[in-house]
């Protein structure tokens, strides 16, 4: 299992899972992961409701069909190619940056 790091958007640089999601590996050191009102209603890593929305300076794994699937369209129309990635859906490949949008959903980056 390989150890990566990522620099959140509060300034910290944590260590990452390169075994887990972001989701998973950043929910003990970032609660802002969800703008409100979504820190308590979520899909729980479903993939289907997209409030962990980040965009991602690094290298990651590619896109799930469910990924695809949400950030294709509102509020998130063409996420991907805005650079927004789902932290329930992705892993880390190497080094990485966080970035997390305005907005209900983090969509606005």
């Amino acid at each position: 299992m390989k150890k990566y790091t990522a620099m959140i958007p509060d300034g910290r640089t944590v260590e990452l899972d390169s075994n887990k999601n972001l989701r998973a590996s950043l929910k003990k050191y970032w609660d802002q992961i969800y703008n409100k009102p979504f820190k308590k209603l979520h899909c729980r890593g479903l993939g289907t409701c997209g409030t962990c929305a980040v965009k991602v300076d690094g290298e990651l794994t590619p896109a799930t069909k469910m990924e695809k699937w949400r950030l294709n369209f509102p509020p998130h129309k063409d996420g991907l190619a805005k650079g927004l990635r789902l932290a329930c859906q992705c892993m880390p490949l190497g080094e990485i940056k966080i970035t997390k949008g305005q907005g209900k959903w983090g969509q606005e980056i």
